[in-house]
């Protein structure tokens, strides 16, 4: 099976933006793949060996932590696993500090509390 490796990870997959593993279940694949690369270990698993909270996989198009059997489930030579790390967003525009007097705004003080 392939496993899809985001581009914020390739570099610990010696840039690879695809790499094939032979496995039986999601788990499976994900051990075999940080075998194959150990720095990939501490960025997709906790100490613990739980996969990080931040980093989702999906098998084809199915988020895995929505599975029945989640990490467990089997996965097939043709399937595909995806490794998107959540990344945090801020707004479009970046917003001014301080205080606005009430005549920029056109709200009072009270307005806008």
């Amino acid at each position: 099976m392939n496993i899809f490796i985001p581009t914020p990870l390739r570099a610990y997959a010696e840039g690879r933006d695809i790499v094939q593993v032979s496995a039986t279940t999601v788990s499976g694949a994900l051990d075999e793949l940080t075998r194959s690369f150990p720095d990939l270990r501490k960025h997709l698993f906790t100490g613990e060996g739980k996969l990080r909270a931040f980093v989702n996989v999906y098998l084809n198009d199915e988020d895995v932590r929505y599975l029945p059997e989640k990490e467990s489930t089997a996965v097939a030579a043709s399937d595909t696993l995806s490794i998107i790390p959540s990344i945090a967003g801020g707004s479009a525009a970046p917003r001014k500090r301080g205080k606005a007097s009430p005549g920029k705004s056109g709200l009072s003080t009270k307005e806008r509390h």
